[in-house]
């Protein structure tokens, strides 16, 4: 279990990363799905992570992330719903 927890962590810590990487080299958009999906897996991953270790500060950010790149993901399917 501890493995697929720090797992979990790594991925989620990539997934952000990358996410960044590619919108600040203008290969995603800053409005785009992939990218808020990206942060939305990122953070959930990291909350998994956070919550095993009880450490509660990144928890709570990566909760925050989570529900910020939930509403990317919301207004980004309205977008493109017109």
């Amino acid at each position: 279990m501890e493995l697929i927890i720090e797992t979990f962590g790594w991925i989620g810590t990539i997934l952000i990363l990358l996410a960044y990487f590619l919108l600040t080299y203008k290969k995603l958009d800053r409005e785009s799905k992939t990218y808020h999906s990206m942060n939305l897996f990122g953070g959930l991953l990291i909350v998994i992570n956070a919550l095993y270790h009880s450490a509660y500060p990144p928890a709570i950010l990566n909760i925050v992330w989570s529900v910020i790149a939930i509403y990317g993901v919301l207004k980004g399917l309205k977008i493109s719903r017109k």
